[in-house]
């Protein structure tokens, strides 16, 4: 019984410095922001506009896909000659975005970074790259936008501009 106490007390001592090294709570994360209306067919124009400026002064061959908050498709780009995965992929870039309320490419780095980031690889129909975003005005989701043909990076700052087209 002694030891029974003994073993118990040492284990509470050890855990005891292990809460007080635990890290403070993370700031709220994208998931914390609520789905809003529609994005307007006026905004995704304006986002499309933007992007498509992006990827030809880049010279990208890319897809742009623009859905809005309930995961309907509102607009579709395809440059020439961009390869035809690109339709496919922009839209699964950009529903990633809207589902998971966050940019695809937050995926893309928690498979990349193994151990429990993995678990994503069993979840159905997602599009874990880098290259779509969420479309947020006030506060909301209204829609993402996903592009597709380019470097990963490329898509992303292709995307990027859609989105910062909004916030102006």
């Amino acid at each position: 019984m002694v030891r029974m106490l003994a073993l118990l007390g040492a284990v509470a001592l050890s855990i005891v410095p292990a809460l007080a090294q635990a890290p403070a709570p993370a700031a709220p994360s994208a998931v914390a922001l609520p789905y809003g209306p529609n994005i307007t067919l006026d905004q995704a124009k304006r986002a499309m506009a933007a992007a498509e400026l992006e990827a030809a002064k880049n010279s990208w061959q890319v897809a742009i896909t623009i859905l809005d908050s309930g995961g309907n498709m509102v607009m579709f780009h395809r440059v020439d000659n961009s390869q035809l995965s690109s339709a496919l992929l922009s839209e699964g870039k950009a529903r990633t975005a809207l589902q998971f309320k966050r940019p695809s490419k937050a995926l893309d780095d928690a498979i990349a970074n193994g151990g429990a980031g993995m678990r994503l690889l069993a979840v159905k129909d997602i599009t874990p790259l880098e290259g779509g975003l969420p479309l947020v005005v006030d506060g909301k989701i209204i829609g993402a936008i996903g592009a597709s043909g380019a470097l990963s990076s490329q898509d992303s700052q292709v995307a990027k501009a859609g989105v910062e087209a909004l916030n102006r």
